[in-house]
C-alpha cells in the first residue's frame, strides 16, 4: 500500500498521507513521498494549488513514527534522516504554489509543524493541535521554524513546554487555523478555497506567496526596499495589465502567467 497518494484534478493536487491504522504518522517512507508529491506539483503547471490532507477520520498526521525510527535506524542514520523533514519544508516553502492543509482529527508533533508548514489551514471542529513531545522526553526542535512563522514566540513556547493540546477552536482564536468547519461541510470548505485559490493568476499568487515568506525574515527597512522592487516587477507583467482590464470591462480576468 502507497504510503502517500496523488491525484490531480482541476488544478488541484491533492496529496494525502495513506497510514491511517498509524494515524498518519511520518516514516521515512512518508517523508520521501511527500517530497516526491511536491516536487511533482512544483514541474507540473496543470496543479495550481496542493491540498495535504491525511487518511480516514482520525488524524491528519500524529506526528513521527518513533517505533519505526528506533527499529530502522542507527543514530547516524536516523539523524540524517531527519533532515527529510527538513528537506520537505524547504520544498514546501519553495514550491511557488498554495498549499492548503485539510485536518480533520490529530495534527500532533510533526503533523502540527507540517500543517503550520501550509500556507493556510482548514479544519473541522473536532481537530486536534499540540506538541506533546515534551511528555516523552523529547522537544520538538524540527517544527520550532514552521511553528514561529504561525504564532507568537511565546505562545509556541507555551505550547513547547506543557504539551497540552489545542482544540480546534482555540486554534482558530490563535490563528493557526483560518478556516473553521464542521467535519459535514470540511471538504466542500478546503474545495471551495482551493477553487478560489486556482483562479488566481499563477505568477502573481507565487511571487506574492514568496515575497511574504522572504519579508518575515527580512529587517523592515530591507524588507520595504525589496516589495517595492517587486511592485514595480509585478506591474510590468502581462497578468497585471489583464487584470486592470479586466476589472475596467467587468469581466473575469484570462490569466496568461507571465
Amino acid at each position: 500500500m502507497d504510503e502517500v497518494l496523488y491525484e490531480v484534478s482541476d488544478g488541484v493536487a491533492r496529496v494525502t498521507i495513506n497510514r491511517p491504522e498509524r494515524r498518519n504518522a511520518m516514516s521515512y517512507g512518508v517523508m520521501a513521498g511527500l517530497r516526491d508529491a511536491m516536487a511533482r506539483s512544483r514541474t507540473d503547471d496543470g496543479v495550481r494549488v496542493v491540498v495535504l490532507t491525511g487518511a480516514g477520520d482520525k488524524a491528519f498526521c500524529a506526528g513521527a513514527d518513533l517505533g519505526g525510527i528506533a527499529q530502522n535506524a542507527g543514530a547516524a542514520e536516523a539523524h540524517r534522516g531527519r533532515g527529510l523533514l527538513a528537506d520537505l519544508f524547504r520544498d514546501m516553502w519553495g514550491l511557488g504554489k498554495p498549499i492548503v492543509a485539510r485536518v480533520r482529527g490529530y495534527a500532533l508533533a510533526g503533523g502540527f509543524g507540517l500543517a503550520c508548514a501550509c500556507d493556510m489551514i482548514v479544519a473541522s471542529d473536532d481537530a486536534q493541535f499540540g506538541t506533546p513531545e515534551i511528555d516523552v522526553g523529547l522537544w520538538p526542535y524540527m517544527i520550532t521554524v514552521p511553528l514561529l512563522r504561525t504564532l507568537p514566540p511565546k505562545t509556541v513556547l507555551d505550547l513547547m513546554m506543557t504539551g497540552r493540546r489545542v482544540d480546534a477552536h482555540e486554534a482558530h482564536r490563535l490563528g493557526i487555523v483560518q478556516r473553521l468547519t464542521t467535519v459535514a461541510e470540511l471538504d466542500a470548505t478546503v474545495d471551495a478555497l482551493a477553487r478560489d485559490l486556482a483562479a488566481k493568476s499563477p505568477l502573481i499568487l507565487s511571487w506574492g506567496r514568496g515575497s511574504f515568506y522572504r519579508a518575515l525574515e527580512m529587517d523592515p527597512d530591507a524588507a520595504l526596499d525589496y516589495l517595492q522592487g517587486m511592485l514595480t516587477v509585478t506591474t510590468l507583467t502581462d497578468d497585471a495589465a489583464e487584470g486592470v482590464a479586466a476589472f475596467a470591462e467587468k469581466r473575469a480576468p484570462r490569466w496568461r502567467g507571465r
